[in-house]
């Protein structure tokens, strides 16, 4: 049988194939003999791992002998494994037929093996240095939040400014693809929660104020507390978990396919291209949802009035012309703009913060839902705040 040619037993970078390593369990003079052969490499032995375990387990206390003499080639890797297969084995078990080559190998791997490792001590703990240094965490990933907020800010408005001159072409149709996205199919799910929402706040208006004979009252409650707070507050958060994870999970996956790599090869600002719009109809979608979530919550409150208390649609609407004016109306939607800002920022920055992984892009999304609904809660709270010192 002609011998094997030299493309046959190397690679294509030269590397010589290696044989796939055996155990073979033979009876020898009434001993047990392990005979190993083939090679014993890093990239080999892992194939054997469960085999060498099931073999030391079977044969121990047992006066077993490994024989190494067929081996072709062994690493670090291959003469730890036999070393610990003849100690797993016990009892009278040794190695036999190691090459002289290969000695000074399974020596230095006893030595390993047989050195004392110091106890690992576990740190004490310092409650006071633990609690500074999760401060300092949080700062320091504040800080970084803020720059990335920034930096989309600045590149939307430098190409907000670009397209006014008439540098850039005005991508109308994407602006109005993301309205209909974010505004026109978030419309039922709006109006049915605000709905609700205005309904239950008129019942348990009513429920209370019932016991003060003040129940005419509740149109007063209602009509302010939607207006000025619930209507506007209800709709950003239920707008940052629909729209603010959407747009995370949609800019993360063009992250994930390098498409915002792709982007910038070919001169484009992913910031442009990508956030620009989305901020724009946020911007555009959330006051008009507003809007349609404050009549949408009024008409719940009127008609559980008309079920619950007797107070006719004739009543009602007087009511709400007595308690409301122009300021109240707007104190809630001006704030609608800020907050649709705010969700469009932190849903983008967490989506140009996604990795390559899926997990990555799961984390980041919940990140950006959450620290929307925080941040739009803690700017309502600064506008009441900002309402109350100046007497309104």
């Amino acid at each position: 049988m002609p011998e094997s040619s030299p493309a046959r037993t190397a690679g294509a970078t030269g590397r010589r194939h290696a044989v796939p390593p055996a155990l073979d369990r033979e009876q020898r003079d009434g001993r047990v003999v392990l005979k190993a052969t083939g090679d014993w490499l890093a990239r080999t032995v892992g194939s054997l791992e469960q085999t060498v375990g099931d073999v030391g387990k079977s044969d121990a206390a047992s006066s077993a002998v490994v024989d190494c003499g067929s081996i072709g080639r062994i690493d670090t890797a291959g003469a730890f494994v036999i070393e610990r297969l003849a100690r797993d084995l016990g009892g009278q078990s040794k190695l036999e037929g190691v090459a002289e080559r290969d000695t000074a190998l399974f020596d230095a791997v006893r030595r390993a093996m047989d050195a004392e490792r110091p106890d690992v001590v576990a740190p004490k703990g310092n409650v006071l240095a633990g609690l500074l240094d999760a401060v300092g965490r949080g700062v320091v990933s504040m800080y970084d939040e803020i720059v990335i907020a920034l930096n989309i800010i600045g590149g939307a408005i430098f190409g907000a400014g670009r397209r006014l001159s008439g540098r850039t072409q005005i991508r109308s149709a994407a602006i109005f693809n993301q309205i209909d996205q974010m505004g026109v199919k978030a419309v039922p799910i709006i109006m049915l929660m605000s709905f609700l929402i205005g309904a239950i706040i008129a019942q348990q208006g009513a429920f209370q104020l019932r016991r003060f004979g003040g129940e005419v009252y509740a149109v007063n409650l209602i009509s302010i507390l939607v207006l000025r707070e619930i209507g506007v507050l209800l709709t950003a958060i239920m707008i940052a978990g629909r729209s603010g994870s959407a747009i995370t999970a949609e800019i993360g996956s063009m992250k994930m396919r390098e498409e915002v790599d792709a982007l910038q090869v070919i001169g484009l600002n992913p910031i442009g291209v990508l956030v620009f719009p989305r901020l724009v109809a946020l911007t555009i979608a959330l006051p008009l949802l507003t809007v349609l979530a404050n009549l949408s919550a009024l008409l719940g409150g009127m008609l559980v009035l008309n079920v619950y208390s007797g107070i006719s649609t004739a009543n009602f609407i007087q009511g709400m012309q007595s308690s409301i004016d122009l300021f109240t109306v707007f104190s809630g939607l001006i704030k609608a703009p800020f907050m649709a800002i705010i969700i469009g920022l932190v849903a983008s920055s967490e989506g140009m913060k996604v990795g390559g992984s899926a997990e990555s892009l799961g984390l980041h999304v919940t990140a950006a839902v959450v620290k929307a609904i925080f941040l739009v809660i803690l700017m309502d709270g600064i506008f009441a705040i900002f309402y109350a010192s100046i007497g309104l």
